[in-house]
């Protein structure tokens, strides 16, 4: 029963510091492309790359929302003359009707 124990506790132990040994890599990176291979990659890359320059410029709008929305708000008109210029209207005297 000691034994297990002991194996128990290394265990516990052991997990920890085994988690914080680095993932090393020591192969080298797998075998290179062939010349063909190479010449076939640029050929795809060359053929994307002019296919992309096909593809036309949206000019409309994809806003399938567009016709739902209402105008946008007018601008209100710019002030005639500035309220430092102009004095206020005095009425006579009584209350306002509002």
């Amino acid at each position: 029963m000691k034994l297990f124990r002991l194996a128990a506790v290394l265990g516990v132990l052991a997990g920890p510091a085994y988690a914080q040994m680095p993932n090393l890599n020591l192969l080298q990176e797998g075998p290179g492309k062939t010349p063909e291979e190479k010449a076939a990659e640029a050929e795809r890359e060359k053929a994307y790359k002019e296919t992309l320059k096909k593809i036309p410029d949206s000019k409309a709008s994809n806003d399938p929302w567009g016709g739902m929305r209402s105008d946008p708000p007018k601008q209100p008109a710019a002030p005639k003359a500035s309220a430092a210029t102009s004095a206020p209207k005095k009425t006579k005297g009584g209350t306002a009707a509002n």
